[in-house]
């Protein structure tokens, strides 16, 4: 089933262009300016944009992301909120959005009616961090069923037979790991990262993105030059926490995003 990630795949790959994928907190630092920055990176040039939905216990987020589901949390951010804000960017942006999810908040919410309340508010994709593929058929046919692409998370030491498993049952895009740990800009991405892509590559034609460490123009150009696209998330999520308190946080956070995004889409810097 093609959806707008598909689509804007296709379009990249016409043009000759790498995606860019940004990575925010829904409902940081509270839902109206949350808003904000969901138009202010679509406006910027952001291909597609994962959504972080607020939990309690995110154990796969470094200290930035923590903090920024901490805020959203104390705004009042749940998962009924998050859907609106969709709902809401919607009236005004077709670009992508991906959920990016731990199991509980779908648990609690209800597994079906979690997908199919989703896609209905305008969600492309789901990224499910702690759902083992092994576990997941369920989710996978109730994800298809609603239309939404299941993005699976693969990393530098997953093993080869684990790749395939996870590149088989892929829709939209694999997240490649660039390196190991916690989601943050801190080490940078691995020199390694260019074999790993092509390992993955092995087993799918669903295209490859790279996350984890990404905060230069300079690593989204040579990261964006052995992938599909990039990943952007503790690095723009930080611009909202130093901003959070500024009402123009919106315009700061594409300010901020612009110059990598065109790194990312080989375009020179004025």
């Amino acid at each position: 089933m093609s959806n707008r990630i598909d689509a804007t795949f296709e379009n990249l790959r016409n043009q000759g262009e790498k995606a860019f994928v940004a990575y925010v907190s829904a409902g940081d630092p509270d839902l109206e300016r949350s808003l904000e920055i969901l138009v202010a990176l679509a406006e910027a040039g952001a291909d597609i944009i994962e959504l972080g939905v607020p939990f309690s216990d995110p154990l796969a987020d470094g200290i930035v992301n923590q903090a920024a589901a901490a805020r959203a949390l104390s705004a009042g951010s749940d998962t009924a909120q998050v859907l609106e804000l969709i709902r809401r960017f919607r009236s005004s942006h077709q670009v992508p959005i991906v959920l990016f999810t731990y199991l509980n908040p779908v648990y609690a919410y209800g597994y079906d009616s979690y997908h199919r309340d989703a896609a209905e508010a305008g969600a492309d994709g789901i990224l499910l961090l702690d759902l083992p593929p092994d576990e997941a058929a369920l989710n996978c046919e109730m994800a298809s069923d609603a239309g939404l692409k299941q993005i699976r998370l693969i990393a530098p030491t997953t093993p080869p037979e684990r790749i395939a498993l996870l590149a088989n049952n892929a829709g939209g895009f694999i997240y490649a790991l660039s390196r190991t740990g916690v989601t943050g800009a801190h080490g940078g991405p691995s020199a390694q990262i260019g074999e790993h892509v092509a390992l993955i590559k092995e087993h799918t034609d669903v295209p490859v993105c790279v996350g984890f460490g990404i905060s230069t123009p300079e690593q989204a150009a040579l990261v964006a030059s052995v992938s599909d696209g990039i990943v952007v998330g503790s690095a723009i999520v930080k611009q909202v926490e130093l901003n959070a308190g500024d009402p123009d946080v919106a315009d700061k956070v594409g300010a901020f995003t612009r110059p990598l995004i065109k790194a990312a889409k080989g375009q020179s810097q004025p």
